[in-house]
């Protein structure tokens, strides 16, 4: 009886311990970081990146995403993705020329004319070179997103002409080319970091900010900005990084998996901009915000022509216009 016993115990512990092609394998996990809330164009490509890549490995890998910045700002995240410690980031372009330094010329006020100007700049040979320029900084740049054509929000007046823009106190992002185009156009200009600006606006630290509809919506600017002026006066992308400590572990299979899911998350961030653009501007004003819809953009970008020069020395007059004259494909 206790032999039959020892052997029948011997024999359920054996099977436990046994792997059994029923038991799915354990998923490695990822962390994706970005600076907006989870509802937003980059959360929205955040999570289809992550399906795509789970059902692209066969769940042999999960995206845990980390919104809000929770994984830091991200010039933070950007530096942690080229350590290491961070694997992924979901990361807009103002800080990206701290690594490529020619990506700036998309932070080139009114240089852009609207999205999809900047889509034919982006996926042609240009854009595609820039992502490639990060390898020598040691970040894998997967694929373009979008953040999105941004806006000029203040608490103070109506801005329609250069003009208004003189002395008003605006935040932008860590990015020297923005700061001198606003600089240009009478602004008094300076960065911060996006997790700071809510409570810098709340305060009046800061009378301004400008940033895509979408982040306008999603991080509620308009709780603390009376206006809103359709400028439209950059275009900004964003991108899929990737620390080179991940892409060393991946098979050449799963780092197609994974570009090809960047790419599709980036589309995806891409129709959530234009989403917001389209359908949001009514919900801004049912908030209590007063719209400019538009202005006339020759004014403004004829106001820059002081420091026009200074961005023809920084990246060359042959890529400005490059980019300025690229054709948008026809549908």
């Amino acid at each position: 009886m206790l032999r039959r016993q020892f052997i029948a115990g011997m024999a359920a512990f054996a099977a436990s311990a046994a792997p059994t092609s029923s038991r799915a394998e354990e998923a490695r996990v990822i962390k994706l970081g970005y600076i907006l809330a989870s509802h937003s164009q980059l959360g929205a490509g955040a999570d289809v990146f992550a399906a795509e890549v789970e059902k692209r490995t066969q769940g042999r890998y999960r995206i845990d995403r980390y919104p809000d910045a929770a994984l830091g700002g991200e010039v933070e995240m950007m530096k942690a993705v080229q350590l290491g410690t961070v694997d992924m980031a979901f990361i807009t372009g103002a800080p990206m020329p701290n690594f490529v330094p020619e990506i700036g010329v998309f932070g080139i006020p009114f240089l852009i004319r609207d999205a999809q100007h900047a889509y034919s700049v982006l996926d042609g040979a240009f854009g595609q070179q820039l992502l490639k320029q990060f390898d020598a900084q040691g970040i894998i740049a997967l694929a373009w997103g979008e953040n999105g054509m941004r806006h000029i929000t203040n608490s103070k007046h109506p801005i329609e002409t250069p003009e208004d823009l003189r002395g008003l106190k605006l935040r932008v992002p860590q990015s020297d080319v923005m700061v001198q185009g606003f600089d240009a156009l009478g602004a008094d200009a300076h960065p911060l970091a996006f997790p700071e600006v809510y409570g810098a606006l709340q305060t009046g630290r800061f009378d301004a900010q400008e940033n895509p509809i979408a982040t306008i919506v999603a991080s509620k600017f308009y709780q603390v900005q009376k206006y809103l002026t359709l400028s439209g006066h950059i275009y900004d992308p964003a991108a899929f990084l990737m620390s080179k400590d991940l892409n060393d572990d991946l098979s050449p299979a799963d780092r197609q998996a994974f570009a090809e899911a960047a790419r599709l998350g980036g589309l995806a961030s891409r129709k959530f901009a234009a989403e917001a653009e389209a359908n949001s501007v009514a919900m801004l004003q049912s908030e209590g915000m007063q719209i400019v819809s538009s202005i006339d953009k020759t004014k403004f970008a004829d106001a820059m022509a002081s420091v026009m020069p200074t961005f023809e020395k920084k990246f060359g007059r042959d890529v400005i216009d490059a980019v300025r004259n690229a054709k948008v494909a026809s549908n």
